[in-house]
């Protein structure tokens, strides 16, 4: 009965213009929870059976030794918490089990964020008298430029950048969200290079593709390759900090905000729904922005004797009524 219910439940998740990796996600976890509790039908399914199946995800030891993180188990858990809404919405269950039941927190942990210095010693390492150097340096431009993503840059063609015009068109990003961003001199200066000459070079074995970025097999660049080629120019540039793609794109939403861009602009160029979500990036600029508020706040400023404003609570002591609220 179950895998009617699954099948309708990934349906459900296309008219909500899910992007296909969520939905897949969603419907195998799903999946094993269902499974895991070997209960038919889900009208039998209580709180309690959920919430011993989350103990066992928190116990979980695979034969490696390794268990799962809190990200995983958070996914898991939201996957069925949005299954069990589907059924009550479609009248399938009139009460549903999992709606007071929290996804576990993830670590909040501030990722790491490369200084102007350690981008430089990155930009370095390719070699640019190579036609994969100047690939790779591009990559690496864009990457700081335009803080995409690593499956947004993957599936860049050649008709989304718009040199003239100096934006990249990110179409379907996460949440099938598309958006414009700048691409800023540097990036547009190594894109031009990369797209006359190099990109055509690449082309040759496989002139039907779109694909703006390739290899030499005329082949779109993975990101597997691409995420090797990042680790790669971290360990030549002797950098002890680890450096992904999203290290790029943490990096350039946290320069913008230190300098003074607006955070709902920030919001729009990375693509964020929430933005609280991009207010993540404004915690790891820590004592930054008390020393911005010191040279900046108009009281930080005021010249005003601190010690005769002070306020004097001995002077009112025993002169004070209780109010009611």
């Amino acid at each position: 009965m179950y895998m009617e219910l699954l099948f309708k439940f990934k349906e459900h998740l296309k008219v909500l213009n899910r992007s296909p990796s969520t939905i897949k996600a969603y419907a195998m976890h799903t999946k094993d929870f269902l499974h895991s509790i070997d209960i038919r039908d889900v009208k039998k399914i209580t709180t309690t059976m959920i919430e011993t199946w989350i103990a066992g995800l928190w116990d979980y030891r695979s034969d490696q030794g390794k268990s799962y993180s809190t990200g995983t188990i958070s996914i898991k858990v939201r996957s069925v918490k949005r299954f069990f809404e589907f059924l009550e919405k479609t009248n399938v269950i009139f009460i549903d089990p999992a709606q007071f039941i929290k996804e576990p927190k993830k670590n909040t942990k501030i990722k790491p964020v490369l200084t102007p210095k350690e981008v430089h010693k990155i930009f370095d390492q390719p070699n640019l008298g190579t036609l994969t150097g100047i690939r790779d340096r591009t990559l690496l431009e864009v990457f700081y430029a335009t803080g995409i993503r690593l499956n947004e840059l993957c599936s860049l063609t050649i008709y989304d950048a718009d040199l003239q015009g100096g934006v990249l068109r990110i179409n379907k990003g996460k949440g099938s969200k598309d958006r414009v961003v700048p691409l800023g001199k540097h990036a547009k200066k190594f894109l031009r290079e990369y797209i006359s000459k190099v990109r055509p070079r690449f082309a040759k074995k496989n002139r039907t593709s779109r694909y703006l970025f390739m290899d030499y097999l005329g082949s779109p660049v993975s990101k597997a390759v691409v995420s090797i080629m990042i680790r790669r120019c971290r360990k030549a540039a002797k950098i002890k900090k680890q450096v992904t793609a999203h290290t790029f794109r943490h990096t350039f939403a946290t320069v913008l905000v230190k300098n003074g861009a607006d955070v709902r602009a920030v919001q729009k160029m990375m693509g964020h729904a929430n933005l609280k979500t991009t207010q993540v990036y404004i915690r790891s600029l820590g004592l930054d922005i008390k020393k911005e508020h010191q040279k900046t706040h108009p009281r930080e400023k005021d010249k005003e004797n601190i010690k005769s404003s002070r306020p004097h609570i001995e002077r009112v002591k025993g002169h004070y009524e209780r109010r009611s609220v």
